[in-house]
């Protein structure tokens, strides 16, 4: 038996996963991705294959994917995160039609084939207002843990606006409203409903199509998650390997090429 792998280097975490010939996740694993984009790719990776109990001899294939995809020296492929979510999410819930892949510095909206090949696609240029990053100028901010900016936003009866349209100052805007009065809660529902309403800007331009998934690491956040089911009046689909997606279809892909190296050539018969 030949195992795939998929490797997925973010800008803030690296995800590995390991996949039997059958698709299933057999060994996985998240960490920082920190200032050594190859050593963070290596790290994940083995990691992964740690917990698989699986050896580096066994792997088949490997694809890397996400930002820093190239600085996965050991992989045979790479290709971009924008297929690999489109393939994870599909395979994941066959029944998508749009992804929403919100990562910490970029926000990718993303229109698929039942297939799971991209029809469209559209992602935030040059400004990280939509995106984890703007969580995270707002946990520092607050002084908050960023895995809590969420449950908190939530105990809020209602937003205050937020209407900085970049990160640079997102930190000045939230002390601003916070030495003006205004509840800690108040801020963070309004942190989250901008973000959501520039999501779901991307959404519009690729056209939302049910059903709609949610992939990467802000689908950790429930305030998130609760804002943006608001704004589109559906229940997103979300699991537990959400934050995975992207090296969940790199992994995908890596199966596809060990399995068509397998296939038949096919000759023509010779009269």
């Amino acid at each position: 038996m030949a195992f795939a792998a998929g490797v997925d280097v973010g800008s803030t975490q690296t995800k590995a996963i390991i996949l039997d010939e059958d698709a299933r996740i057999v060994g996985r694993a998240i960490i920082d991705t920190g200032a050594n984009v190859v050593k963070a790719a290596e790290s994940a990776y083995f990691a992964a294959l740690a917990q698989g109990g699986i050896d580096e001899e066994e792997v088949g294939y490997v694809v890397g994917t996400g930002y820093g995809r190239y600085k996965v020296t050991f992989g045979d492929t790479q290709i971009t995160e924008i297929s690999c979510h489109a393939r994870g999410a599909t395979h994941m819930f066959p029944g998508t039609r749009t992804v929403l892949d919100m990562g910490g510095q970029d926000t990718k909206a993303i229109r698929v084939h039942p297939n799971g090949e991209v029809i469209d696609f559209c992602m935030n240029d040059k400004c990280a207002a939509g995106t984890g990053r703007f969580l995270q100028s707002a946990a520092a901010a607050l002084d908050i843990p960023l895995g809590e900016l969420g449950s908190v936003a939530l105990r809020a009866e209602k937003a205050t606006p937020i209407s900085t349209t970049c990160t640079v100052f997102a930190e000045s805007e939230v002390l601003s409203w916070l030495g003006k009065g205004k509840k800690i809660d108040e801020i963070l529902l309004g942190v989250h409903r901008s973000i959501g309403s520039r999501s779901m800007g991307l959404l519009k331009r690729v056209g939302i199509e049910n059903e709609v998934t949610f992939t990467g690491g802000v689908t950790r956040n429930p305030g998130m998650v609760h804002v943006l089911n608001e704004l589109l009046d559906t229940q997103m689909n979300i699991s537990e390997e959400s934050h995975y997606m992207g090296a969940l279809g790199a992994a995908l892909f890596a199966l596809d090429r060990i399995k068509n190296s397998r296939a038949p050539i096919a000759t023509k018969e010779v009269a």
